[in-house]
């Protein structure tokens, strides 16, 4: 397998910044724009209905005062209950309403994130690890669902009753009204002191819980390499240092909650006592009846119980701000999309079966992974429509690297890499991939049946296509005689297969694709050396009049193709027929006598170089 250095770390995958945050939650909105001002509708009336009952009860207090009858009372009394069962209602029909708002919202964002973590480059996925992904796929959007369910609705009808009662207070008595605000100012300064320091902390919480997944994932996946190597407490050790950062991170929110709570549990009674307070100086002055004081009051006492939610609800909203942003963040993964390059149109994209514009060319490339030193130092090379092109050379010289930068996977440090003209970075990740397929000893079976896991590459293809394809790679026979044929579930919870069967899916989905390039990097590798081979020509013979270029270890590849390219030190050193590589003497010669095991000319040769 051929090696190349790897990152020097994981890169975090983006966070959306407040004004996209805004601009998506807006989009959201508008897309089920009539269920939203319906639930705004419903919460208001029903926080309205919900002042009648002080309001009244301080009207009581006046006609008794006044030494009005019992009829004016049990009458406000009878309106009191009528206004509570109102409020009931109202609340209950609009929390049904809400809560179909924030489950028809949260399908559609699970949709659009499913759809850009599809579109993400293979490049951006591997930088990030698959544990940030499955985090923010998972404990993110969750965390966002329960927002929109429970923690929004909450927040919406607390927000429109704190801001009633307040307007309540104000109409009974402007005075009154002022003395509660005041009263609020504590409250004030706890959130605005919490609010400035909890969305960077719970972002910093997401990403250790985004590391610690990715840690634990690359663990469990690679956990025979482990056991084989003896990094079994190397492995511990990374989990557990990246179980203290989440500890950290953790420990740094619940210090912002134990702050906050009992700074605002304090502060909702100071309103309470300033208005009775104030309201008795007034009383004794005339200036206020009782009944008003007494009601302003009770709406103060009340306002501690929205209060109560929104400052709940406020440090639940904080969390899925943070994951919400790290849930739009994908949509930043790729970085922004560039402006429309002035000039004449690029040349279109080679069509299925190569012709004149399909050259692939590759000039003055450098790469280098994150905190290494090239990889690639200056590598020049051109591909014809349709060769069959095997690059060779000793382990380390950059070989996948090439096959990642011509595949679109990675881009070029210096230099360019175009196919038909256009650079191969310019082309959408949907279009690269309908042109040059890349298949390596990396494979994966999907859930699902063989039919499934081939089809993946052209859905609609009938079955009589399918089996084409698995005969190419010799696999007809094993897949006809499964317990269900192409309907036989393969995965976890159905027919588990080896690493050789899902080689060979792979191969198949590429017979299927058609592309007009395929990119075999050692993809036959897994296969025994008398399958790979029938596997080859099978294949070399159906991807006949397309582009092929195969990182090859075994030299027979390499002897059956147009061209080998030797690669040295990130360089392409020889290029040419096999014929002619071998009389030329240079290092593939050496290579091809290593491989014969012939001794090389005057008991000299270049013993470093090995297929891989």
């Amino acid at each position: 397998m051929t090696a190349r250095p790897e990152p020097a770390g994981p890169a975090a995958l983006p966070a959306a910044g407040p004004a996209r945050l805004r601009r998506a939650a807006w989009h959201l909105i508008r897309l089920d724009g009539r269920a939203f001002a319906l639930v705004l509708l419903l919460n208001a009336l029903a926080a309205a209905a919900g002042l009648v009952a002080p309001w009244l009860l301080g009207a009581i207090v006046d006609e008794v005062e006044a030494g009005s009858g019992t009829a004016a009372v049990d009458r406000l009394a009878w309106t009191i209950l009528g206004f509570a069962l109102a409020q009931f209602l109202l609340a209950r029909y609009a929390a049904h309403v809400g809560h179909r708002f924030g489950e028809r919202t949260l399908a559609r964002i699970r949709e659009q994130y499913v759809d850009r973590a599809l579109a993400l480059p293979a490049s951006a996925v591997e930088r990030a690890g698959t544990g940030d992904l499955a985090a923010r796929g998972a404990g993110d959007i969750a965390a966002v669902g329960t927002t929109l369910r429970d923690a929004g609705p909450d927040l919406l009808i607390a927000a429109i009753q704190a801001v009633f009662i307040i307007g309540a207070v104000f109409a009974l008595s402007p005075v009154l009204g002022l003395c509660g605000v005041a009263g609020l100012t504590g409250i004030w300064f706890a959130l605005r002191w919490y609010l400035r320091r909890a969305h960077g902390a719970y972002l910093a919480e997401g990403a250790a819980n985004s590391e610690l997944a990715e840690v634990i994932a690359a663990t469990a996946a690679g956990a025979r390499t482990v056991e084989a190597f003896g990094l079994e407490q190397r492995r511990t050790d990374a989990c557990a240092d990246a179980v203290e950062r989440g500890y950290r991170s953790r420990m740094r929110t619940l210090y912002l909650r134990s702050v906050l709570f009992p700074a605002m549990d304090v502060s909702y009674a100071v309103p309470v006592v300033g208005v009775l307070l104030a309201g008795g100086v007034l009383y004794d002055r005339g200036v206020v009846s009782l009944g008003a004081v007494i009601a302003s009051a009770l709406y103060l006492r009340q306002l501690s119980q929205p209060l109560d939610v929104i400052l709940m609800r406020i440090e639940q909203l904080q969390s899925s701000m943070a994951s919400f942003a790290r849930v739009e963040g994908l949509a930043e993964a790729d970085g922004p999309v560039p402006a429309p390059r002035p000039g004449p149109v690029p040349a279109p994209v080679p069509g299925p079966r190569g012709d004149a514009d399909g050259r692939i060319e590759v000039a003055g490339v450098r790469f280098a992974y994150a905190g290494s030193p090239d990889v690639l130092n200056g590598v020049d090379l051109s591909v014809r429509p349709g060769e069959r092109l095997a690059v060779v050379g000793p382990s380390g010289a950059g070989k996948t690297t090439l096959g990642r930068l011509l595949a679109g996977l990675d881009t070029p440090r210096a230099g360019a890499v175009t196919v038909g003209g256009v650079p191969v970075s310019d082309l959408s990740p949907g279009r690269l991939r309908r042109q040059i397929v890349l298949v390596t000893q990396e494979h994966h079976v999907f859930l699902g049946s063989v039919r499934d896991n081939v089809r993946i590459a052209a859905p609609d293809a009938p079955d009589s296509e399918v089996r084409v394809a698995l005969a190419a790679v010799g696999a007809e026979e094993w897949a006809d005689g499964l317990p269900d044929g192409l309907d036989t579930e393969l995965g976890d919870a159905g027919h588990r297969i080896d690493g050789t069967r899902a080689q060979q899916l792979a191969l198949a989905r590429v017979v299927l694709a058609d592309p007009h390039t395929v990119i075999l990097d050692e993809a036959t590798a897994l296969l025994d050396p008398a399958t790979a081979r029938h596997t080859e020509r099978a294949l070399a013979a159906l991807l006949a009049g397309r582009t092929v270029i195969a990182i090859a270890h075994r030299l027979h590849t390499a002897r059956d193709a147009d061209r080998v390219a030797v690669m040295e030190g990130g360089r392409v050193t020889e290029c040419g027929t096999h014929e002619a590589l071998v009389a030329s003497g240079g290092a593939y010669a050496a290579l091809w006598r290593s491989w014969q095991g012939l001794p090389p000319p005057g008991g000299a040769g270049r013993a470093g170089l090995t297929g891989r």
